[in-house]
């Protein structure tokens, strides 16, 4: 590796990693604040948190990653340039595309790691952290009940009071529950129960074993009076889980494979984050070109717009692809076709000499 190489390659990885750490500690806070919420609302028992934390956290890594690698090409090039030592390289006869060797040393292998985090990694955290948050709410700890306190169920004008409970809150003892619905009230009682969840779908019940339930209004003599040996009470949830959506949870070969809408559209998406990458590097080298001793941040801001637009415009595309809008042959690489022009017409702009201008000759009248 050639000195100059070396020398590029150590701003490059020095800026890469700074602004890394930031993005992440910005990231980090806001799925922990997303997350104590979520435990709150008993989604699932705060012993979760820090596996819930990493499994998450791979969800960003394919938008984190070529934000970060953007911005360390965008500073650590337009050093260069605000330093004049582009100016230096350039009476050397060294320009723009020379530097493309020493940036891709540290591209190619993030854009490596954007397309393992994208295709493999974060379908797999995300199968994960929904398996350990479906086997954590069948604990009536999350459901939010509590042995010898009276609890209101969410979502219903409901109060659960239980006696006794399992350590791992799956199953219970001395049931009492007090339900209100069109001014009738329902009162029902049980010796044991559990908690479980359906098979065939999302929703939670108490299982209610050897129990009584009276139902009728206040004020009137009509009541009904049942006996049972199983009684079956559904368990709502606030709101789901943030596990990603089924396209999202789906191997990415179960992907290739498949003929739905929204399947493509998240294979498309899934290839778009690694090829971002590689975009938005050729981008940001264009783009970093500012005269010597220039504002530090002063093209950071349309770098950010085109950003901004470009990701957006990915978003939108993926959205169009999943309800058919467009054809799954065009994909997105409307959006991607731009953007490799433009990269490319910059960096040729930037590595041809402007020629000099001709001054017109001026001829002297003779006497």
């Amino acid at each position: 590796m050639r000195v100059l190489d070396r020398y590029l390659l150590r701003e490059l990885l020095t800026t890469f990693l700074a602004v890394a750490l930031i993005l992440a500690l910005l990231s980090l806070g806001g799925i922990v604040a997303d997350m104590l919420g979520e435990i709150a609302r008993g989604k699932f028992p705060a012993s979760l948190l820090f596996s819930q934390l990493g499994l998450r956290s791979v969800r960003f890594l394919p938008i984190l990653l070529p934000l970060a690698l953007f911005l360390a090409v965008l500073l650590g090039v337009g050093r260069l340039y605000r330093d004049s030592e582009m100016a230096v390289l350039a009476a050397a006869g060294i320009g723009p595309q020379r530097l493309l060797p020493a940036i891709s040393l540290l591209v190619l292998p993030m854009t490596l790691l954007v397309a393992m985090a994208s295709l493999w990694w974060t379908p797999s955290a995300l199968n994960r952290s929904k398996d350990m948050i479906d086997a954590a709410n069948r604990s009536l700890l999350v459901a939010g009940l509590e042995p010898g306190r009276f609890v209101e169920i969410p979502g219903r004008a409901s109060v659960v009071y239980l006696a006794e409970m399992s350590a791992d809150g799956s199953q219970f003892k001395r049931l009492f529950v007090h339900s209100k619905k069109d001014g009738r009230i329902d009162v029902v009682t049980a010796r044991s129960g559990e908690l479980f969840r359906e098979s065939q779908g999302e929703e939670r019940y108490l299982s209610l074993s050897d129990g009584f339930r009276v139902e009728g209004s206040p004020g009137q003599s009509n009541y009904r009076i049942m006996r049972f040996e199983r009684n079956d009470i559904r368990v709502p949830d606030s709101e789901p889980n943030d596990s990603g959506t089924t396209q999202e949870r789906m191997p990415t070969a179960a992907l290739l494979g498949s003929d739905d809408p929204a399947d493509s559209a998240e294979l498309h998406w899934r290839v778009a984050t690694p090829l971002s990458a590689l975009l938005l590097a050729l981008l940001a080298l264009s783009l970093a070109r500012s005269p010597p001793r220039s504002s530090r941040h002063g093209g950071i801001l349309l770098a950010l717009v085109a950003y901004i637009v470009y990701f957006n415009l990915l978003g939108l595309g993926r959205a169009w692809l999943a309800d058919g809008s467009i054809p799954d042959w065009l994909g997105l690489w409307w959006v991607h076709a731009p953007v490799l022009l433009a990269g490319a017409w910059l960096l040729w702009r930037a590595q041809s000499l402007p020629r000099p201008r001709q001054r017109p000759v001026r001829r002297v009248a003779r006497a």
